[in-house]
């Protein structure tokens, strides 16, 4: 008998925990007003405004790189020295690297003249000099 009313009361309890859930009403993306803080929240924190100007066929882009090994082991080397510099921004944790023919091109944004400078060094050290195209722009900053 104890057994019975120990799973009437769980079953009661979730039913009612549940019913509770369904009943509160979810926020809607138009339906909060914008503060500084939602918008902030809100913003994406990736680099697609960015990438319109990629839509030029004759730009390089990650998608331009061929099957090449010496290729890929390139980009691959210059990726990890980057992500092993904690002190970089996530924004320059994801910049594009883009290798052909041994030629680098870095692409995105970044946000300081540092991390500029720090991922071109980066990248020569391991690609050589004259061998690195810094397209690096700096990201505004953060309002």
């Amino acid at each position: 008998m104890k057994r019975i009313n120990y799973h009437i009361i769980t079953l009661g309890s979730s039913l009612v925990l549940g019913t509770a859930l369904v009943a509160l009403p979810s926020p809607h993306p138009g339906s909060m007003p914008q503060t500084s803080s939602t918008q902030e929240a809100q913003q994406a924190p990736d680099n697609t405004s960015a990438n319109k100007g990629d839509a030029n066929s004759n730009v390089k882009t990650a998608d331009s790189q061929k099957v090449d090994p010496a290729d890929n082991d390139l980009t691959k080397k210059i990726r990890s020295a980057i992500y092993q510099d904690k002190s970089l921004s996530t924004y320059a944790h994801n910049i594009k690297i883009i290798s052909r023919n041994g030629s680098v091109t870095l692409k995105g944004p970044v946000r300081s003249d540092y991390e500029k400078a720090n991922i071109e060094a980066k990248a020569v050290e391991i690609a050589g000099e004259g061998n690195v195209h810094n397209k690096l722009t700096i990201a505004p900053p953060k309002s």
